[in-house]
């Protein structure tokens, strides 16, 4: 892999000014690691395991976590990065992967192209990589919006590179073309680590870029703002929570003494009506009295909106209640469309 020009030296084809930042091109959503629903620290499993907004790690005995890039040189435009580290101590040594997979209809534009992986990444400073070094790959499949760690149809690897790595931020970049059968695609990043882990056993990531054309431009956002990024990954998946104690989620009634029902309102249209729900430290009250909830399942469920059960005792049956964080800031519920 090679690193690629100084954003200040990136000019266009007749040798004019920089582009300017834009959105759209970046077919990698939360390429900065601005946005962590699930919480800004996931510990990996062997397992698809959501860590960052759209993010997959996969790897037991190993931690995701958001770190400030602290570099207004390098990275002036870019607050936030991914920290991949293998806990202290450990002794195992198998891959751990990050990786994000992209939906066919975003994917099939890119059929036939040349494309550019980039991205920012440095060490810390036990990273064990034989030679410091990070795999950086794009894969790509002839399916229909199949998750990568489950597996590709006609898996292939157009872009398969590396890069070596020091204590400071670098920028690096890959291209290869894509076949024009692929309807797939997914970056993905590997860490091969060695010996007994130390305390600073991990690369750190940021600013990743998947865009069509054989020079790695500015890093832009795929949504092209903050608050567009936002939408972008909540397409996937939601969190209301963690903003108040009894903070409200959905009004609804009670079915009967031990259910109530509630509508819940989707802040975007989701990729398709969602599969999965997850809670905690939540309650149904009729803001006298809170009650706890031992299950959640879906009555109706749709792209746009959901009505969900809520099990719980000791109800007034068709008397109103209020879905809850139950007391906490650490309350949530969430729901999820991911591939």
């Amino acid at each position: 892999m090679t690193r690629s020009r100084d954003v200040a030296d990136t000019q266009d084809n007749q040798g004019g000014a920089v582009a300017p930042y834009v959105g759209a091109k970046n077919l990698v959503i939360n390429g900065g690691m601005d946005f962590w629903q699930r919480g800004t620290s996931i510990a990996g499993v062997t397992a698809v395991n959501y860590t960052a907004d759209r993010w997959m790690g996969f790897r037991a005995n190993t931690t995701f976590s958001r770190q400030s890039t602290n570099d207004t040189t390098n990275l002036a435009n870019i607050q936030y990065c991914m920290r991949v580290q293998r806990n202290s101590g450990i002794s195992a040594t198998d891959v751990i992967i990050l990786t994000e997979g992209f939906e066919t209809v975003n994917s099939i534009p890119f059929a036939g192209k040349s494309v550019t992986l980039s991205y920012y990444a440095r060490k810390g400073a036990n990273y064990s990589a034989t030679g410091n070094s990070l795999g950086a790959y794009i894969f790509t499949g002839t399916g229909t919006d199949q998750n990568i760690l489950v597996g590709y149809t006609g898996a292939a690897i157009p872009v398969n590179a590396s890069g070596t790595l020091t204590d400071t931020w670098q920028r690096f970049s890959a291209t290869g073309t894509i076949a024009t059968s692929a309807t797939e695609l997914s970056v993905r990043f590997e860490f091969n680590p060695t010996g007994t882990a130390g305390a600073n056993d991990y690369f750190e990531i940021t600013g990743v870029q998947v865009e069509i054309g054989n020079v790695a431009t500015p890093f832009a956002r795929a949504g092209g703002s903050i608050g567009a990024e936002l939408a972008l990954c909540q397409r996937y998946y939601w969190r209301a929570g963690g903003d108040s104690a009894y903070q409200p989620y959905a009004v609804g009634t009670a079915q009967s003494t031990t259910t109530a029902q509630f509508s819940v309102q989707n802040p975007v249209p989701m990729r398709i009506a969602p599969a999965s729900i997850d809670f905690s430290t939540v309650a149904v009250t009729d803001s006298i009295n809170a009650y706890s909830i031992s299950s959640i399942s879906f009555s109706n469920v749709g792209k746009y909106a959901s009505t969900i059960n809520v099990a719980t005792s000791s109800l007034t049956i068709f008397r109103p209640y209020i879905f809850v964080s139950n007391n906490s800031t650490s309350g949530y519920f969430g729901l999820s469309a991911e591939l």
